[in-house]
């Protein structure tokens, strides 16, 4: 038997034939929601990325569907308890993509202390910014992390090597394991008024919804930097927006934001202050193939009944 794969929004190319032999992947990249409607009844699982949803009504026309996998780590696309009530195993891959957003998160960080796009832009223009672009150093500034998970930890062993003092908050883990990673937990107002530089490493969920908000931003020290690269609607738009405008923010290394792509005239986006990536952290050639590999795994082991290193529900 073969088990029949969707795929919505493509894959990279999977060399393994063991891992393919007892597959079929259809490769449907694009496909629409009526089309997936349409196909879904025939399908034994399905793999998504962040672009395609599944939900209630998709899970009712599943009535073959045995798992749905998400490339990547955020399942925010997925309707798990519709998932869960229908029976449908749901699986990520969150280790495939930990480099490559930790990596993205640390060069927002150069980019802003160092101003490198305004620098680019006048050599581009052909000016000469020396003067202009005096920036500051990431050695001995205090990085607050919120989140401890995978992303979170590969910042924290790259802030360490800047030889950056590193605050933490919003982990359930016991201080003491936090602790053996080099970082200090610390409560929600004493990490808003030490970091000189907060980074945002959790999911957007409702305890996570605008954590980052006015009130929030208030109790910042002035001058702070914000670097988005987990999910938008963790960070509120609005009030970053004034926070940037007012100086209370320094600057803003954002990959995500809350509609993804940004309307027209985006505000948020375009500000001077904002170097903005498009949702690019796990963007990588070896992010992908990694993430390509370890979900088609997972969703195999889950349709053979195999023990599960990521099940979701």
């Amino acid at each position: 038997m073969r088990w029949k794969i969707l795929l919505t929004d493509g894959l990279s190319e999977i060399s393994d034939p063991d891992l393919l032999a007892s597959v079929e992947l259809i490769d449907r990249k694009g496909i629409s929601p009526e089309e997936l409607l349409d196909v879904i009844p025939e399908m034994d699982a399905v793999i998504v990325r962040g672009r395609t949803k599944i939900t209630d009504e998709v899970l009712t026309k599943a009535t073959n569907l045995k798992v749905a996998g998400r490339m990547g780590v955020g399942v925010d696309n997925i309707d798990l308890k519709a998932a869960e009530a229908h029976g449908v195993t749901v699986v990520n891959a969150p280790v495939s993509t930990t480099v490559s957003v930790a990596e993205l998160t640390l060069g927002l960080m150069l980019s802003l202390i160092r101003s490198i796009p305004k620098a680019d832009a006048g050599m581009k223009a052909e000016q000469w910014l020396k003067k202009d672009l005096v920036g500051t150093e990431l050695y001995k500034k205090t990085l607050g992390i919120i989140g401890f998970g995978n992303i979170a930890k590969a910042v924290l062993q790259r802030a360490l090597a800047f030889d950056m003092k590193v605050i933490t908050y919003g982990s359930s883990k016991p201080q003491d394991e936090i602790r053996s990673f080099g970082a200090e937990p610390v409560s929600f107002d004493e990490f808003l008024a030490q970091s000189d530089i907060i980074t945002l490493h959790v999911p957007h969920k409702p305890q996570t919804h605008y954590l980052l908000n006015a009130e929030a931003f208030s109790k910042m020290k002035d001058g702070v930097l914000i670097i988005d690269a987990s999910r938008g609607g963790v960070v509120e738009g609005s009030a970053l927006l004034d926070a940037l405008n007012s100086g209370k923010v320094a600057g803003a290394g954002l990959d995500v934001f809350e509609a993804e792509p940004p309307a027209a005239g985006d505000l948020l986006s375009t500000h001077p202050k904002v170097v903005a990536t498009p949702h690019i952290g796990a963007q990588t050639a070896e992010a992908q193939l990694r993430a390509g590999f370890d979900i088609v795994e997972e969703v195999v082991a889950a349709l053979e009944g195999k023990p599960l290193r990521w099940k979701i529900v």
